[in-house]
């Protein structure tokens, strides 16, 4: 229990610290602002409030962690009630803020919290509470035990243990974070005589995050950086899974050679599937002689949603040549278990392969799976060949697909390789992928793109992180091809690489560095590398295709 402890405090510390607190980390440094003393001839808020904001956090996140999933299922109530009410409380927090009297109103349940030395009312235990409920941090190793164990009903005392732990070691930093708000404000004058705009400012960033929640802005700012905490999780993972053996079947997490590690698990309980014909369960006879890559994923995990592009690529380049990608929505939080909410999350990462929703877990646990993201290789007669957890290890998973799709068809045909290394798809800021087909542009400089065909022409200037069409173009639902003659695209964009997923038979020109390439392009739908970097930058580049290609995607490295 003592080692369980530690790791679940390591654990939670590694959080604190981690990209995953940005979202919060305005409101908690507000928080301890609000907690100095003086200002507008207001009494001040408590100097707990630090303390309590905190406390409260922890312990309602703790506990919605462990029950809520229960306790909704209890009430007959949707798995997302917890968070959608966090939501709006925080809304209603930040109007309170701004306006006292509603406060007041709010925190009168709370009355018996307010005898620590200050006549204000905000003493902030009601806020900790409801970030807690609305707030969703990334799941590292420690948090999806503790996540499953209360998902499934099976907490034990080595899950309390981890749940305890871990809200301990999260508290620490974010206390720091609080109390250093405060002491900035008893430090600076400025602040210390402006305590109501500082209460008010707190208001407008509450109700910022709210609106931010919803449209879930703060997984889109967690994608684009870096998880500098992600070798740490790694080493908190490694202890935390000591004597669960090597891995599924035998096989080695990671391996980057073909190993017979038994059958594949049987993927069964799912609640819903998602991009099949009718959303009608995949039958054995549908996966039968198929390579198949069990992908286990949380449309919420910010971890997922960096690794999911790079999957969803391999679904492009190999599903003609019989890999059979399946993913699993194996659920984090309760407002996961919800089949719309899944759909949504689905269709915002675009994914385009099949989808089970494991929402009870049944072939999570058919896999004694641990991990948000996993992937599960199998040959194309079942056989568990290779396992694989956490982002990155793109390169390798694709060298064994390709290994297994010869062994299995030894005359096949198969595109170049897309990926070159194992790192992590997501090294910094850079533009998210562009589709260029009608069903899911979104970066169009000219706004719609229409199907059909049409006479297009550059704008006189591009904004960033989106790309214009010059020519006549036909226009369909996933992709654009050039017709009467070469069609040019001019494109901005932010990263190290930049790749154009292309088909058909036609030549590309474009230029790098004052420098004019041009490639021939055969064949199915390929991620073609255009411009590769040693460090980020932002340009533009135009490329002429000629007619015969089709043109999906960009995506970008």
């Amino acid at each position: 229990m003592t080692s369980l402890a530690l790791i679940g405090l390591l654990g939670g510390l590694i959080t604190g610290i981690s990209p995953c607190v940005l979202p919060v980390l305005p409101v908690i440094l507000l928080s301890g602002a609000q907690g100095a003393h003086g200002g507008d001839g207001a009494p001040p808020p408590s100097r707990l409030r630090p303390y309590l904001v905190v406390a409260g956090l922890v312990i309602s996140f703790t506990v919605f962690t462990l029950l809520g999933s229960t306790l909704l299922s209890l009430l007959h109530l949707p798995q997302d009630f917890i968070r959608w009410t966090g939501i709006v409380l925080l809304a209603a927090i930040g109007v309170g803020m701004i306006v006292p009297r509603v406060m007041e109103i709010m925190e009168r349940p709370f009355l018996r919290f307010q005898r620590f030395g200050s006549a204000n009312p905000s003493n902030g235990l009601l806020l900790g509470l409801v970030l807690g409920a609305a707030y969703v941090p990334c799941a590292g190793p420690v948090l999806a035990a503790v996540a499953v164990a209360g998902s499934t009903g099976r907490i034990g005392a080595d899950t309390l243990v981890l749940a305890i732990s871990f809200a301990l070691g999260t508290a620490v930093p974010l206390l720091a974070f609080a109390l250093a708000g405060r002491g900035i404000t008893e430090r600076i004058k400025a602040f210390r005589t402006r305590q109501r705009a500082i209460r008010v400012t707190a208001g407008v960033v509450m109700i910022g995050l709210a609106l931010a929640l919803v449209t879930n802005a703060p997984a889109a700012l967690q994608r684009l950086l870096p998880d500098y905490t992600a070798s740490l999780q790694a080493g908190t993972d490694e202890l935390l899974q000591q004597g669960r053996g090597e891995g599924l079947g035998g096989c080695v997490p990671g391996a980057d050679a073909l190993a017979d590690c038994g059958a594949l698990p049987q993927i069964d309980g799912a609640v819903a599937w998602l991009n099949t014909p009718d959303e009608a369960p995949l039958s054995a006879a549908d996966r039968e002689g198929k390579v198949t890559l069990v992908d286990f994923f949380a449309y919420s995990c910010i971890n997922c949603q960096r690794n999911i592009p790079g999957i969803e690529r391999l679904h492009e380049a190999y599903a003609d040549s019989g890999l059979q990608i399946l993913g699993v929505h194996s659920p984090e939080y309760a407002f996961e278990k919800e089949v719309d909410n899944v759909r949504g999350g689905v269709e915002d990462l675009g994914i385009t392969y099949p989808v089970a929703v494991d929402s009870n877990l049944v072939t999570w646990t058919n896999f004694d799976n641990h991990y948000w993201p996993a992937h599960y290789l199998a040959d194309s007669t079942g056989t568990l060949r290779q396992v694989s957890y956490g982002e990155g290890g793109l390169a390798t998973t694709e060298s064994l697909i390709r290994q297994l799709l010869t062994e299995a068809d030894p005359g096949v045909s198969l595109p170049a390789p897309i990926f070159t290394d194992d790192a992590p798809l997501a090294t910094g800021p850079r533009t998210p992928e562009l589709y260029l087909g009608s069903n899911r542009v979104s970066a169009y400089a000219g706004g719609d793109l229409d199907p059909g065909r049409q006479a297009l022409a550059f704008p006189d200037r591009l904004a960033e992180d989106t790309f214009a069409l010059e020519g006549t173009w036909n226009v369909e639902g996933q992709f654009i091809e050039p017709v009467d003659g070469p069609g040019r695209v001019r494109l901005s964009y932010h990263g190290k690489q930049v790749n154009l997923v292309v088909s058909g038979e036609g030549d590309l020109t474009w230029t790098v560095d004052g420098q004019e390439r041009t490639m021939h392009v055969s064949g199915v739908p390929n991620g073609l590398e255009l411009v590769r970097t040693e460090d980020t930058r932002a340009g533009v580049i135009e490329i002429t295709a000629t007619e015969g290609l089709h043109l999906y995607s960009f995506t970008f490295g």
